[in-house]
């Protein structure tokens, strides 16, 4: 960031205050407000180009900009829950349903919603394993355990694990572990939810890769602990995502919403044409879906 540029909008911040707090007490009530909007203006962008400057040194992204409402979601005991962001609103708004379809279909009776960005992966391979999976673990050094392998689509397609396992070791030569597995029906959810041909961007996005994206390195803390949520929170501050209102409830966990508020800052930041996919371009397979992380 150009250290002038941002010392030349406060600068004219100060000149613009000047001029309103010497305005005769008779002046026109339609010039004082002009002169206050253009003030409050000018305060907000020095603010942005502030928190920029610290996060371009830092090696960080700047503060997302919010530019048209977008949904994060993450899967929970509850089901679905989700992080709504919308231009102008103080925090993340948190809003829980049983099913995909159920909860997108609860925010847009209210907001336009942009995009939706899903913490599942989007985009089912049929004998290979897919890019998104492997590159993601590049960009997580140290914590290549939070990204499970995708199986094939025939894979989920079996009634068991003992029966995905035999099918996917066929396929690909990959076993299928019990925590890749419990993924399943959420997996077949979004898959057919997405045949339903919703008409809304989708993507899917993993909350550790848009943390270390916002952080600039991986968050070595378990989302579990309280050093970990700590560390999440102060990422999304400085990512400029408040600190949600809510952060547990029934069904869901404060580390299921900090996931879905990194989902959401993500798709923020897909609305406003920052995002990029891992891999680039993303593979699509038979189903036609993309298939990429974004961050």
């Amino acid at each position: 960031m150009d250290a002038g540029v941002q010392r030349r909008v406060v600068e004219l911040g100060d000149e613009l205050a000047g001029e309103l707090s010497g305005l005769p007490a008779d002046a026109d009530p339609g010039v004082r407000e002009a002169l206050a909007d253009g003030v409050a203006s000018l305060r907000r962008l020095a603010d942005v180009l502030e928190r920029a400057s610290d996060a371009a040194a830092a090696g960080r992204p700047a503060p997302v900009d919010v530019v048209a409402p977008v949904l994060g979601v993450d899967g929970c005991k509850a089901g679905w829950v989700g992080a709504l962001l919308e231009p102008g609103a103080p925090r993340p708004r948190i809003v829980v349903a049983p099913t995909i379809g159920e909860l997108v279909a609860m925010v847009r009776e209210s907001t336009g919603i942009r995009v939706v960005g899903i913490d599942i992966p989007i985009g089912l391979p049929d004998s290979t394993i897919r890019q998104a999976d492997q590159l993601a673990r590049r960009a997580l050094p140290g914590k290549v355990s939070s990204i499970f392998s995708t199986l094939t689509r025939s894979a989920y397609a079996a009634a068991t694990r003992l029966e995905a396992d035999i099918v996917n070791r066929g396929l690909v030569g990959q076993g299928v572990g019990a925590q890749a597995f419990a993924l399943r029906d959420k997996i077949v959810e979004v898959d057919a939810w997405l045949r339903t041909r919703p008409t809304v961007t989708v993507l899917e996005i993993h909350p550790e890769v848009s943390f270390a994206a916002m952080a600039g390195a991986p968050i070595a803390a378990s989302k579990k602990t309280d050093e970990g949520r700590d560390r999440r929170l102060e990422a999304l501050a400085a990512a400029g995502i408040a600190r949600p209102s809510v952060l547990r409830g029934s069904g869901y966990a404060a580390d299921d919403v900090l996931d879905a508020c990194a989902v959401a800052w993500s798709a923020a930041r897909h609305a406003a044409g920052l995002a990029r996919p891992l891999p680039d371009p993303p593979e699509v397979f038979s189903d036609g879906i993309p298939a990429a992380i974004w961050a």
